[in-house]
């Protein structure tokens, strides 16, 4: 955020780690206010858009896109006492406490995050691979992408529907 209140356009933005480096490298992640900066390991085991209810309240968004890592994979770097946390150690979703950012959530018994993919400063070699939860997707969305599309968590018997 600059002196003036305005927050620099994305565009401004200049990656930390270039698309073709970025496996095996550490990237870089921040809140909308700047307070608070994260490290993650370039590491994710999986990536997806997930629209349950939770993650559209969480985000005021139609879904989240997120990418699972271990949860000692990611470190804060800057603002550790300007985090906001909704949940206990075990399970909670992780803000900044001055822009309210949805920076990750805490999941599987404490031992993932799921980083909200949109506060990545630096590009992921991931992408997500699949919308979890489209049992109660948002009425007014309508997905658009060739991506497997799941009633609710991803399961190894395939996707809802044949989708």
């Amino acid at each position: 955020m600059t002196a003036e209140g305005v927050v620099p356009s994305a565009a401004m933005e200049e990656p930390v780690t270039s698309p073709e480096k970025a496996s095996g490298c550490t990237l870089v992640g921040k809140c909308l206010c700047d307070a608070v900066h994260y490290a993650v390991a370039d590491e994710f085991v999986y990536a997806a858009n997930c629209h349950c209810s939770n993650c559209r309240r969480a985000t005021g968004s139609a879904f989240k896109p997120f990418a699972g890592i271990a949860r000692d994979k990611l470190r804060i770097t800057k603002g550790a006492d300007r985090l906001m946390i909704f949940g206990d150690d075990d399970g909670n979703d992780t803000r900044c406490k001055l822009c309210g950012s949805l920076l990750y959530s805490v999941v599987r018994d404490g031992a993932f995050v799921h980083v909200a993919m949109g506060t990545l400063v630096d590009d992921p070699t991931i992408r997500p691979t699949k919308h979890i939860f489209v049992g109660s997707k948002a009425p007014w969305f309508t997905i658009t992408d060739d991506l497997p599309q799941y009633e609710a968590h991803a399961v190894a018997a395939g996707p809802a529907g044949g989708r």
